[in-house]
C-alpha cells in the first residue's frame, strides 16, 4: 500500500492510498461518509476484500473531511464528496493499471457519490456496493425529523449542526445548514433504473440516518435481479464493533465471488 496525492482543477490536494494488484483481476474505488476518512475499520474492511480477489485499491480521503484530504469539514457537501471520486477516476484513467469496467464501493455520504457516478457512467462500472447509503435529500430529512428531531430544529434556527466527533474524539464537528440544502438536490431514486450492474446494499438494523426503511425503498427501484440488501442486526449506522464488522466482511466476500 502506498499514499498517493493529486490536485483537483481547484488545486486543492487529494490523498488516497493505492494498493496495485500484481497480477491485477480488477480496480476498486472506495469512498468514506461524512467526516470519514480511509482508516475508519469499515473501510478498511472492503477495501481488504477486494486485494484479497487481486482487485488494485483506492482508498479515497474525501475533500472537507477529517483524513488527509484539503478542506474543511464545514464546507463538506454531496457535490465536494462526488467531485473527489470524480477527480481520482479521471486521474486513474491515465495510469497504466486502469482497467474498465471497475468497482465502486462507498459508506453513506461516499455511498450516494459512489451511485451517482454510477447512475452518470453507467458502461464504466461493473459492480457498485452503496454500503448504508443515503438514497435522497428528502430521505434523509425525514430520518433527521423522526429520529433527531430536537437537533433538526436546531440546526435550522442556529444554522449549524455541532456535535463531538466519534471516529475522531476530541474534534467538535461543525457543519452549516447550507450541506442540507446542497443534499436535497439529490435523489438516487430518479436513476435507479441505470444501476443493472450487480449491487450490494448493507446497512444496520439500529441505523437512524439511512434506516433500513430507505434501502427498501431504493432496493425496490432497481431493476433486475444481480442485486443484494443485507441487515446488520444491532448494528448503527457506522459499524464498528468487531461482529458487525466481520458480518460486513464476510457479505462482501460472498457478494464479490457472484461477480468477480
Amino acid at each position: 500500500m502506498s499514499k498517493a496525492s493529486i490536485k483537483n482543477r481547484e488545486g486543492e490536494k487529494i490523498v488516497f492510498d493505492l494498493d496495485i494488484a500484481r497480477p491485477q483481476k480488477g480496480l476498486a474505488f472506495i469512498m468514506p461518509g461524512l467526516g470519514g476518512f480511509k482508516e475508519q475499520p469499515h473501510i478498511q474492511v472492503m477495501a481488504e476484500v477486494f486485494k484479497a480477489r487481486d482487485f488494485t485499491v483506492l482508498l479515497i480521503d474525501p475533500l472537507n473531511s477529517f483524513g488527509e484530504s484539503s478542506g474543511d469539514y464545514r464546507d463538506s457537501t454531496v457535490d465536494t464528496h462526488y467531485e473527489t471520486l470524480v477527480s481520482v477516476i479521471e486521474w486513474a484513467k491515465n495510469q497504466p493499471w486502469y482497467q474498465e469496467p471497475f468497482a465502486l464501493a462507498g459508506h453513506s455520504l461516499g455511498a450516494m457519490a459512489v451511485a451517482l457516478y454510477a447512475e452518470n457512467n453507467q458502461g464504466e462500472v461493473a459492480a457498485l456496493a452503496p454500503i448504508s447509503v443515503v438514497v435522497s435529500g428528502k430521505l434523509s430529512m425525514q430520518a433527521h425529523e423522526k429520529f433527531k428531531k430536537e437537533e433538526m430544529v436546531k440546526w435550522q434556527e442556529t444554522g449549524w449542526l455541532t456535535k463531538p466527533s466519534k471516529s475522531k474524539p476530541g474534534i467538535i464537528k461543525k457543519l452549516p445548514w447550507s450541506h442540507m440544502e446542497n443534499r436535497l438536490k439529490y435523489n438516487l431514486l430518479l436513476g435507479a433504473d441505470k444501476l443493472t450492474m450487480p449491487l450490494l446494499l448493507v446497512v444496520g438494523s439500529e441505523d437512524i440516518s439511512t434506516p433500513s426503511e430507505h434501502q427498501k425503498i431504493f432496493f425496490a427501484n432497481i431493476p433486475g435481479e444481480k442485486k443484494q440488501l443485507h441487515i446488520i442486526k444491532g448494528s448503527p449506522h457506522t459499524f464498528v464493533k468487531d461482529e458487525h464488522l466481520e458480518e460486513l466482511k464476510d457479505i462482501f466476500n460472498k457478494w464479490i465471488k457472484t461477480w468477480s
